[in-house]
């Protein structure tokens, strides 16, 4: 596995522990290769390294999308399922969310470009006209132009949970707005696709206060990797690639909202951590 990093001098790799710049200054060409793990490794055998992997203390580290969008898929944990229909219980749209999860066709919708992700260690916001919001710890595959998954990072989905239980219809103001999402620290790049044991967990820090914290496995989710890209390219192209948060079964319970301030820690297995702070 090659951890692929951005940062704000250029592109790092770090493989058995070393840390490798790469003379490589166009993110999306790279990125887009099909054979990025075999080329990767190519390059990396080629290069002297600059230490061990503690060199990325001394960078700035910056999200890793060029001109890539982001998707989501949503509904693919039964608990984002329950936590659905919870909040939008009052509006009568719960049902909706009920039938998505069975159903064939799976949620996918637009989340952000790289103008509205940060990456770790950086600010997220909450919308000032929401006063129910949560972070959302998702995998984020990496999908080439050909549909081909050759990577994975690691996703906050900020969402404003009262705009969209209040309607469904609003789902694109839940999503969407500047620092909506947080993207990072890094892309795994790997040769065959994640163990359906790879962990996901989150923390929730408050004025050194742990709020909230959960743990799960992506072997939760009900949706396979291939079938979300499968019909997030149906009718849709991606020059430079694109990303797709998986979704996410680790909500905080209905009387948790984020403050200014709070410090989101989402970790998974392989991958790393994305910190952030609520701006």
């Amino acid at each position: 596995m090659i951890k692929l990093y951005k940062h704000t001098d250029g592109v790092a790799a770090v493989f058995k522990e070393q840390y490798y710049e790469l003379p490589y200054k166009d993110w999306d060409i790279l990125i887009n290769r099909d054979d990025l793990y075999s080329f990767l490794s190519a390059a990396i055998q080629g290069l002297s390294s600059s230490g061990k992997s503690d060199v990325l203390k001394k960078v700035k580290l910056r999200a890793p999308v060029g001109s890539q969008e982001i998707w989501a898929a949503g509904v693919t944990y039964l608990r984002s399922k329950e936590a659905r229909m919870e909040e939008s219980e009052k509006s009568g749209a719960s049902v909706f969310y009920d039938k998505v999860y069975e159903a064939e066709r799976p949620e996918l919708f637009f989340k952000a470009t790289a103008h509205r992700t940060v990456g770790t260690n950086d600010f997220v916001r909450i919308r000032k006209d929401s006063i129910w919001n949560v972070p959302e710890p998702e995998l984020t595959l990496v999908v080439t132009s050909s549909r081909k998954i050759v990577g994975y990072s690691i996703g906050n989905d900020m969402s404003s949970r009262s705009i969209e239980g209040e309607n469904p219809l609003y789902l694109p103001q839940a999503k969407v707005y500047d620092k909506c999402a947080a993207l990072g620290p890094c892309v795994l790049v790997t040769e065959n696709p994640l163990s359906q044991e790879t962990g996901i967990s989150i923390l929730i820090v408050r004025e050194q206060k742990r709020m909230y914290e959960g743990h799960t496995t992506i072997g939760m989710m009900k949706r396979k990797p291939d079938e979300l890209v499968e019909f997030l390219f149906r009718e849709s192209s991606f020059p430079a690639g694109v990303y797709l948060m998986t979704g996410t079964c680790l909500v905080p319970e209905n009387s948790f909202t984020l403050k200014s301030g709070d410090v989101i820690s989402v970790s998974i297995d392989g991958i790393g951590e994305l910190l952030n702070t609520v701006e």
